[in-house]
Parts: C-alpha cells; structure tokens; sequence
C-alpha cells in the first residue's frame, strides 16, 4: 500500500530565485501582495491567504563567528498527523488518504482561526480577512491528482526540490544528510518523520526560520 508523496526540499541547493514562489501564484492564481522594504530581501514580509510559499532570507553570525545567509523556502509541511485538524470537526480540513495532502476547504471560515493556527508547529494557516476562509499550500493537489508535478517543484531550477512517493523521498533524504555530514557535521533532515515536505539544511535550524523545526 501506496504511503502518499512527499517533497524533499534541499536548502544546500537553494539560491533563493524564488521561482517556485511566483510558480505557485501562477498556478493557483493567487493575487499580488503589496509589499514594503523591511530591511531584507525577503519579499513579502510574510505568508498570508494570497502567499502560500514564500522564501524567507535569514543571515546572522554562527558560534565562530562566520557569517551565514541562509535561505527557507517555507510552505506547509502537510504533517502526517495534522495538528490543525484538532479543531476540524465538520469536514473543514481533509487530509486525502491516497496523497497524504492536507486540504483546507471553504468551510474553514466557521473555525476558530487562532485555535486553527496554534495547533500548526509551524505557524503556516492564513486567513483571508473578507472570506474569513483559511488557506495554505495544498501540495498542488489538483496537479498531483493528474499526474503532475507540483508547480513550485518543477519550476526549481537547481534540482533543491523533488517530488515523489514518501518511502523514496525519505531514502533520498537520508542519503543527501550522509551526504552533507562529510562537510557540514550539522547537516540534518527535518522531521522527516513526521511530515511530508521533508527539508534538509546544513546548520541549526534556528539559523534558517524560527518555524524551520516546529515550535
């Protein structure tokens, strides 16, 4: 029996182009955001129910001192076990048995949408303030159905994101870490047990998104 698909997401190959950002409004047409500077090239500032991925820059000083500029290509991690779906009780949110996909449906304007948010370890559920309907990345489920790709991994023009059935995405995880530890010793893949967006960095996860690892 098929355990659904995963995305592994190779930050060691990320160079922050931000296709797979634009490639997932393209696709699901979602609108543009106004933005402003904030003093990052970090754009926007940060997700929200017409930004469902979104490239976050983080740059900083490491214990010796070696300065970092990290890039986090943040989405949903579509957990196996959703924590936003504690408050889901009338079918607001589906996790598709066959994908593994966590969908958020138009019925999720009548939850609680703190609740829905503090049940996510990762601070990823938006809500639109007129609708009052909550969104996220549905891993592109409408493509996957139909033999597709999701949109952000085929627009990832360095290879850093694959797409495939879990138990392979997984292997090619642990080998990419092996990989990494000859040269970056923190190398680590990132809940690979609980999610189904797998990330593999090569530092703390702290140095890259406060969310990087869940709460």
């Amino acid at each position: 029996m098929s355990n659904g698909y995963s995305i592994l997401v190779d930050t060691s190959k990320c160079t922050a182009c931000r296709g797979c950002q634009i490639a997932c409004k393209q696709w699901n047409r979602l609108p543009g955001t106004s933005t402003k500077n904030f003093g990052s090239y970090q754009n926007p500032e940060d997700l929200s129910a017409d930004t469902w991925k979104l490239v976050r820059f983080q740059d900083g000083r490491n214990g010796n001192g070696k300065v970092y500029w990290h890039f986090f290509t943040d989405q949903c991690r579509h957990c196996l076990s959703p924590g936003c779906m504690a408050e889901s009780e009338k079918g607001e949110i589906i996790q598709d048995e066959k994908t593994g996909a966590v969908i958020f449906t138009a019925k999720t304007k009548d939850l609680d949408f703190k609740a829905t948010l503090e049940g996510c370890p990762f601070n990823i559920p938006r809500q639109n303030k007129e609708t009052k309907v909550l969104a996220k990345c549905t891993m592109c489920f409408d493509r996957i159905t139909n033999g597709l790709i999701p949109a952000c991994v085929k627009s990832c023009p360095t290879g850093a994101m694959l797409f495939g059935d879990r138990d392979a995405i997984v292997d090619k995880a642990k080998k990419r870490v092996e990989e990494l530890k000859k040269t970056f010793p923190n190398a680590k893949a990132l809940n690979a047990d609980d999610v189904r967006v797998i990330y593999v960095v090569k530092d703390d996860p702290k140095t890259y998104y406060q969310y990087a690892a869940g709460k």
